[in-house]
């Protein structure tokens, strides 16, 4: 494979103990297969869902996916220095946030701007390595850290890779008052080498309407040069999108989560059907939820449990065509700390689960079933890898949640029923009930 060239920064970004970064692979082990309800039985996975650090979770995907990734959203903290909390109650006044339930989200606080830049570096380099070579990266920050960072890739891709430098604007409430207010997010796009992938007509918009009128009231508009109206055209490097506000219907209450529809003009412009995207700050999980909606096979990762129970919801609620792994790394335990109470009744060769109840570790939470957000059964369960054939998932916007679940087994013999419950704070917990099915 020729490799692709370089072209040297005209700067170089120092700071205060910069250092060459040292590489651990994480060692990860597969926790659960997930077989939403519309997904097939097979074994032809979409994604994988990671729990862990992403630098040492990088460095151990290398060996399978270096030069094999094709496209990669990063929205990483954007050192703001503050601490965001992720909201999980439902039906609250969205006008009184003192009365919100919430829990820790994610912490963006440094100690200075060089520790910040100490975690940044060494992500974003390994990242230009998963990159395939017709790969793009999409890196996504605001004012805090964005001049840095476009330094930082000039350095890591070369200066003439820089594709694109994306202004997403919004609107919403802001307590500025002696300066204009700061909406507006920067994201800068990169690609591994020249031969990078565009997709122009997958992401067309329509011409203004006045545009229109200009053309057709004077042939000599545009200087003679008359555009494919109805065909539409590439958008601008300003995207406006609204932002997923309090009541949007797509809030998952995670913070700073970005709109579905930002995500997707990325996946389509920059990547086909089949290829494979990654998010290694996935968040809320928008990429990995619109990546699957779109064809794509993909890769998301966070060091936060609440994260990863936050996508993991998201994707079963998908209900997806085909089924996805997650895993976790060494450091990436899930926050344990609710034991489900169940009752399982047999008729034949039917059984059914019921939850009852759990219990919790933190007992000043919502009563059952309000504190549930998904439950799930391994009807098979081997022990070591549990894989999810029913869910009871609470939806974003509802209260209610299933509380039975069932399956028909196929074969007499022993089974072992593996049963895992979520709470809204994403602890987790697991028990196993043993059946005899007789002939």
């Amino acid at each position: 494979m020729k490799r692709s060239r370089r072209s040297k920064p005209f700067a170089r970004l120092e700071w205060h103990g910069r250092r060459e970064p040292a590489y651990r692979p994480a060692s990860l082990q597969l926790d659960t297969e997930a077989y939403p309800k519309g997904a097939l039985t097979s074994s032809d996975f979409s994604g994988q869902l990671i729990l862990g650090d992403n630098l040492t979770v990088m460095t151990a995907l290398l060996t399978e996916w270096e030069g094999q990734i094709d496209l990669i959203y990063v929205d990483p903290p954007f050192l703001t220095g503050k601490a965001y909390s992720t909201r999980i109650g439902r039906g609250e006044d969205s006008r009184r946030p003192s009365e919100w339930q919430t829990v820790s989200g994610y912490q963006d606080t440094w100690r200075d701007g060089a520790e910040y830049l100490d975690m940044l570096y060494p992500r974003l380099d390994i990242m230009r390595r998963l990159l395939s070579p017709s790969g793009t990266i999409y890196l996504h920050l605001d004012w805090h850290a964005s001049a840095y960072a476009r330094v930082l890739m000039d350095e890591i891709f070369g200066p003439n890779r820089l594709l694109n430098e994306i202004v997403w604007i919004y609107h919403g409430p802001s307590p500025i008052r002696r300066a204009f207010k700061r909406k507006h997010d920067t994201i800068l796009v990169y690609t591994k080498s020249k031969d990078y992938n565009f997709n122009a007509d997958a992401v067309r918009v329509a011409y203004d309407p006045s545009t229109v009128k200009t053309f057709s009231s004077s042939p000599k508009a545009g200087f003679g040069k008359v555009p494919d109206l109805e065909r539409g055209k590439v958008p601008e490097d300003w995207w406006y999108f609204p932002v997923v506000a309090r009541l949007h219907k797509e809030r998952t209450g995670y913070p700073t989560q970005k709109p579905e529809a930002l995500i997707e003009r990325i996946i389509l412009a920059s990547s086909n059907p089949g290829d494979i995207v990654a998010d290694f700050f996935c968040g809320s999980g928008t990429t990995a939820v619109v990546a699957s909606r779109l064809g794509r096979q993909w890769i998301a990762c966070d060091s936060s449990p609440l994260a990863i129970h936050t996508t993991y919801r998201r994707l079963l609620l998908e209900n997806l065509d085909h089924p996805f792994t997650s895993w976790r790394s060494e450091e990436g335990t899930r926050s344990q700390g609710v034991k489900p109470l169940v009752t399982v009744s047999q008729s034949g060769s039917l059984v059914q689960v019921a939850l009852e109840d759990i219990q919790s570790e933190n007992p000043e939470g919502e009563p059952f079933p309000a504190n549930i957000n998904i439950w799930e059964v391994d009807w098979e369960f081997d022990g070591d890898i549990f894989r999810s054939r029913s869910q009871a998932v609470r939806s974003w916007r509802e209260d209610e949640i299933g509380t039975h679940l069932k399956h028909t087994y196929q074969q007499p013999g022993d089974y072992t029923l593996g049963v895992r419950a979520f709470d809204n704070q994403g602890l987790v917990g697991l028990i196993t009930h043993q059946i005899t099915l007789p002939t």
